[in-house]
């Protein structure tokens, strides 16, 4: 009986130095996903990998930059017009003059009563001639056309942009 209480202590041990690695391999891996590291393949701002062929820069997973006719699409009278949101009637539509912020704080110029927003969410602005829409570090994250937003992307009529559970159009008169 004696002989196997050091082998006991030994397994004990070792489970714990296992469980402890494995606990730090988890954060160490949560850590490098959050500070963007990591091994990654190069990609163009619009989530395209990079093969070889110039992309446009502000491409996106639906639309080319050179095919749409939007590079005026700023001084159109770009607006989002809800299609379900918490608290929002369908239809309703916010014009998109300057700097915008959809979120649940007290400061976001669209307010959300959604659950699954920040107080912060996202932004959609001007630049230059286009309308961007940029997630704001929120926890839930921001999805254009039910792609994760990553990078700030160009806005093209038709795009949905998605919030939790609300769900906007983007459309130019």
């Amino acid at each position: 009986m004696t002989t196997l209480a050091p082998v006991s202590v030994a397994l004990k041990f070792g489970f714990l130095a296992v469980l402890y690695l494995f606990l730090l391999w988890v954060v160490r891996s949560a850590l490098k996903d959050l500070r963007g590291g990591g091994d990654r393949i190069p990609t163009h701002p619009g989530g395209v990998p990079i093969k070889g062929e110039a992309i446009p820069a502000d491409a996106t997973g639906l639309y080319s930059a050179s095919t749409l006719h939007s590079a005026d699409v700023a001084h159109r009278a770009p607006k989002l017009v809800v299609e379900r949101a918490p608290g929002h009637d369908p239809g309703m539509i916010y014009d998109l003059d300057g700097d915008i912020v959809l979120g649940r704080g007290e400061r976001a110029e669209i307010r959300l009563e959604d659950p699954f927003a920040s107080s912060r969410h996202a932004r959609v602005y001007e630049q230059g001639n286009i309308v961007v829409i940029e997630d704001l570090g929120s926890t839930n994250g921001t999805y254009l056309n039910e792609e994760l937003l990553e990078t700030p992307r160009p806005l093209h009529p038709g795009d949905r942009v998605r919030i939790g559970d609300s769900e906007f159009a983007f459309e130019v008169d």
